[in-house]
């Protein structure tokens, strides 16, 4: 009777119940909203599902993120090897090259002013980074959370690691993601604030047709000109065009088909369940976390004001040829930003088609915010 009772009381002291916080009660409360809103709104399920059940993870078993140093035998939690690959910036660079093996660049081809369009959407990212020095982060802390001005969730993680901030990589890596997902919520109330029914009723003319040799050369030639000029971008802005170069030159479809396909879906799942086991309560719960939370948000917002008030600019300087809603597609948030510019340009008038148009300063934001990073990165003389 005493083994069992033994036996029985060892049991229960192993089970989670004994050892939930109500930290950790919190974070799997926040998990489950994560899940409703992935599952429920399908607001970007590919991330956040993964991301939230790491979350829901690693505050019912710490030990599956307990580090290898650690441990008993030298060995660690499943999802610390994971988050091993981000902080060598592995995940990051992979998904920047599923992105290019999965984006047209067409748009952007055809029209080269959308290129300024994605570098006003930055400016979120700099506002951001002089916030958090105001908050008191330190300059690399600071650059490190600036970027989810930029609504990147990879080249977030990219930076945090490469700046050796991975204290506060996941509460950043959760942010960018989190806003990456809400951009149908977040942004069509500030483009309707800064544009008139009529600037949102506009018009593009259709995009001239691009070649196959346009196609093949512009991931070439970025790579060399952003890479000469900014060597610290090569692991993002060489894979995205690598990626890209796979779908555009039409000889190697199986790589295209294992990048896009198969090689990003596995990436997304390690990526996003080791972000999510970041976020114990012991490192998510204190002000710092809420700190970034806060200029996160109010970076993105700045970021898609800046497109915006940039398209309007442009809009008055072609004589209304540009329509001002999609500047705010310049969030590197793809494609789900230029959906969003076509449908609040849908709103206003439903034979109105903005997505291709859009797809420019998308695209555009991706390459400038991975520029971004490589320049702090480049600042901080961090290879």
């Amino acid at each position: 009777m005493e083994y069992i009772s033994n036996t029985l009381g060892h049991l229960i002291e192993q089970t989670a119940f004994m050892n939930l916080t109500w930290g950790n009660l919190i974070m799997i409360a926040v998990a489950c909203v994560f899940l409703y809103l992935a599952i429920r709104h399908e607001f970007e399920p590919l991330l956040l599902v993964p991301i939230a059940f790491g979350m829901l993870l690693v505050n019912i078993y710490p030990d599956i993120m307990l580090h290898a140093e650690e441990s008993s035998n030298g060995v660690g939690g499943l999802l610390y090897y994971f988050y091993i690959l981000d902080e060598w910036a592995i995940l990051p660079s992979l998904i920047f090259m599923g992105v290019g093996a999965m984006t047209d660049f067409g748009p952007l081809i055809a029209n080269p002013k959308s290129f300024l369009l994605g570098a006003a959407a930055q400016f979120g990212i700099f506002a951001a980074y002089l916030g958090a020095m105001a908050m008191g982060f330190s300059d690399k802390a600071a650059a490190a959370i600036s970027i989810i001005g930029g609504a990147d969730g990879p080249t977030s993680i990219f930076l945090a690691g490469k700046l050796q901030q991975t204290a506060i990589m996941g509460p950043i890596a959760v942010a960018a993601y989190s806003y990456m997902s809400l951009v149908p919520i977040i942004q069509p109330p500030i483009m309707k604030l800064l544009t008139t029914e009529e600037e949102r009723k506009i018009k593009m003319e259709q995009l001239r047709p691009v070649s196959k040799l346009e196609r093949i050369l512009f991931p070439i030639v970025v790579t060399i000109v952003v890479c000469v000029i900014l060597p610290t971008t090569a692991p993002l802005v060489g894979m995205l065009m690598l990626g890209n170069l796979f779908r555009e030159c039409g000889v190697v479809r199986q790589l295209t088909e294992t990048a896009s396909n198969a090689l990003m879906y596995i990436v997304v799942i390690l990526l996003g369940t080791s972000v999510g086991a970041t976020t114990s309560a012991e490192a998510f719960l204190n002000v710092s976390t809420i700190k970034i939370v806060v200029l996160g948000l109010v970076a993105f917002a700045f970021g898609t004001a800046a497109g915006v008030l940039f398209g309007k600019l442009m809009c008055r300087a072609t004589g209304g040829k540009v329509n001002p809603l999609i500047g705010s597609a310049g969030v590197s948030a793809v494609p789900m930003a230029a959906r969003v510019s076509q449908k609040v340009g849908a709103e206003a008038d439903p034979t109105n088609f903005l997505l291709m148009h859009a797809m420019g300063p998308n695209v555009a934001g991706v390459i400038g915010t991975a520029v971004a990073a490589g320049t702090f990165m480049a600042i901080f003389g961090v290879k």
